[in-house]
C-alpha cells in the first residue's frame, strides 16, 4: 500500500503540506512583534470600517465638502445681488425720474394721451 502525501500546487509547483506549513511558520516567526498583536489587526479594521463603510467615509465627505463649496459660491452670488438689488431700491425711492423710466419699462405703465408700442425681438 503506497503512502499518501498530501500536496498543494502553488505557483505551478507542486509542495508538500509540511514544507508549506514550515514556510508559513518561518514567515510568521520574521514578522515584527507589533503585527502579531491581535490589537493591530482590530485597530486597522476599525481604521478600514471608517474610511469606507461608515455613513461619513471619506467619498460622502468628499462629496459634501464639494457641495459646501458650491454653496457657499451661490451665497456669494446671492449677497451680491441682494446688494444690488438694495442699491437699486435706493436709486428710486431717490431719483423721481429713475422710478418713473422703472414703472415705465417694467411694468407698462404710462401717462395720459400716451400710447404704448411693445417691441418683442425674436
Amino acid at each position: 500500500m503506497q503512502k499518501r502525501i498530501f500536496c498543494l500546487r502553488t505557483f505551478g509547483k507542486f509542495v508538500e503540506m509540511k514544507t508549506l506549513l514550515a514556510r508559513v511558520v518561518a514567515y510568521w516567526e520574521n514578522l515584527p512583534k507589533w503585527l502579531k498583536n491581535k490589537y493591530t489587526y482590530v485597530t486597522f479594521a476599525f481604521v478600514l470600517y471608517l474610511l469606507f463603510f461608515d455613513q461619513h467615509n471619506l467619498i460622502s465627505q468628499y462629496k459634501l465638502r464639494a457641495e459646501l463649496n458650491e454653496l457657499e459660491q451661490s451665497k456669494e452670488w446671492y449677497l451680491e445681488q441682494i446688494e444690488q438689488t438694495r442699491s437699486d431700491l435706493d436709486e428710486l425711492l431717490t431719483d423721481d425720474e429713475q422710478l418713473e423710466k422703472f414703472a415705465r419699462e417694467k411694468y407698462l405703465m404710462k401717462k395720459d394721451g400716451e400710447e404704448i408700442f411693445v417691441i418683442v425681438h425674436e
